[in-house]
């Protein structure tokens, strides 16, 4: 049985890209938990304990900068990666003061995103 490398919460809105990246990092070991809007993502991001979330920018309900801070606001330190269509400096300079610890822009070649992935999961130590 394969070894789990890490748990991940996607948020993001598209149903399809959910599905695509839970598909893509499932076969390469990962667990991933689906959450399609803010409300969902901060429920899942304060009750469950995950290792990575990856997150959109906009939802019906707020934006990823919102559920970042507010994850923050609770004392949650799982790191934040943005994965959005988003490519203003601007925004991603928000992106990071909101408390991501990284900002990829859509659309993310696959190699790219497991660099990211890789970086933020074994920084986070034992059993990363």
């Amino acid at each position: 049985m394969k070894q789990i490398k890490g748990r991940i919460l996607c948020v993001d809105d598209d149903k399809d890209t959910r599905e695509m990246l839970r598909a893509l990092l499932g076969l390469e070991g990962y667990e991933v938990v689906e959450a399609e809007n803010v409300a969902e993502g901060l429920n899942q991001g304060v009750r469950n304990n995950f290792d990575l979330i990856l997150l959109d920018w906009v939802f019906k309900d707020g934006t990823g900068v919102e559920l970042c801070k507010k994850l923050r606001s609770t004392g949650a330190a799982t790191p934040v990666l943005f994965c959005s269509g988003r490519s203003d400096k601007v925004d991603i300079e928000t992106a990071m003061k909101a408390g991501a610890q990284g900002f990829l822009i859509k659309p993310v070649e696959v190699t790219q995103l497991f660099e990211s992935l890789s970086q933020f999961l074994n920084a986070g130590g034992p059993g990363a």
